[in-house]
C-alpha cells in the first residue's frame, strides 16, 4: 500500500515542479519592472558612467550592457585571460588607450583597473575610440569581445560582422550585449540610475 501511495506521488512531482515554474514565470512577467531592474539588470556607477559616456560620445545603455555580460557588476574580477573589473578591460588595452591620449593617465592610472570610475573611463575610451574606427555598432561589441584586427578582417570585403564573425564566443556576445542594451533601454527609459538593492 506504501509503495503503491509512493509511487502515485513520485508522478506528480513532475506535475508540480511545472506548475510551479508557469507560476514563477508568469510572476516574472507581471513583476513590476522596478523589480525586474534590480534583480535581472542592476545598475551600480550610474553618475561614473553617465560622465564617461557624455564626455566619449558612447550611450550609456552600451555602457551597463558591456559591464553586465564582462562582469555582471562585479569591479574586482579578473579573467583567466587577465581582463580585470567592471568592463574586463586587458592592461596591455588600458596602456594603449592611454599612450594614444583617450583616457587622462595621470587622474587615470591603467594599473588600477579594479577601481570602478578608473575601469568605466577606460572601457568608455576605448568603445568609443572603436565607434570612431567602425562602421556599425555590432562591429564595435564584436570588436570589444574580439579585437579590433579580427573584426577588421572578418569584414574586410565588405561583409556584415554577423555574417562573417569567425568566434562563436564573439557571436554569442555580440548576441548577449545587443540584448542587454535593449533591456536596460526598456527599463530605465529616463536615463541609468543605480537600482539600489531589492530590499
Amino acid at each position: 500500500m506504501s509503495d503503491t501511495r509512493f509511487f502515485r506521488w513520485f508522478r506528480t512531482i513532475p506535475i508540480m515542479v511545472m506548475l510551479a515554474l508557469c507560476v514563477v514565470t508568469a510572476g516574472i512577467g507581471i513583476a513590476p519592472a522596478k523589480v525586474v531592474r534590480k534583480v535581472l539588470y542592476p545598475v551600480r556607477y550610474a553618475e561614473i558612467i553617465k560622465s564617461a559616456s557624455q564626455r566619449y560620445g558612447v550611450d550609456e545603455y552600451l555602457v551597463c550592457a558591456v559591464v553586465k555580460c564582462e562582469s555582471n557588476w562585479d569591479p574586482n574580477v579578473t579573467s583567466s585571460a587577465g581582463a580585470v573589473g567592471l568592463m574586463q578591460m586587458m592592461p596591455s588595452t588600458s596602456a594603449e588607450v592611454a599612450r594614444l591620449g583617450l583616457v587622462d593617465s595621470r587622474t587615470y592610472n591603467p594599473n588600477d583597473l579594479t577601481d570602478p570610475a578608473t575601469n568605466i573611463e577606460y572601457g568608455t575610451a576605448y568603445l568609443a575610440y572603436l565607434q570612431r574606427n567602425l562602421k556599425s555598432q555590432d562591429e564595435v561589441i564584436a570588436a570589444y569581445n574580439a579585437g579590433l584586427g579580427s573584426v577588421s578582417q572578418w569584414t574586410a570585403n565588405g561583409g556584415n560582422v554577423n555574417e562573417t564573425v569567425q568566434f562563436a564566443e564573439t557571436a554569442s556576445y555580440l548576441v548577449r550585449v545587443n540584448d542587454a542594451q535593449g533591456r536596460y533601454r526598456q527599463l530605465y527609459p529616463d536615463g541609468i540610475e543605480n537600482s539600489g538593492s531589492l530590499f
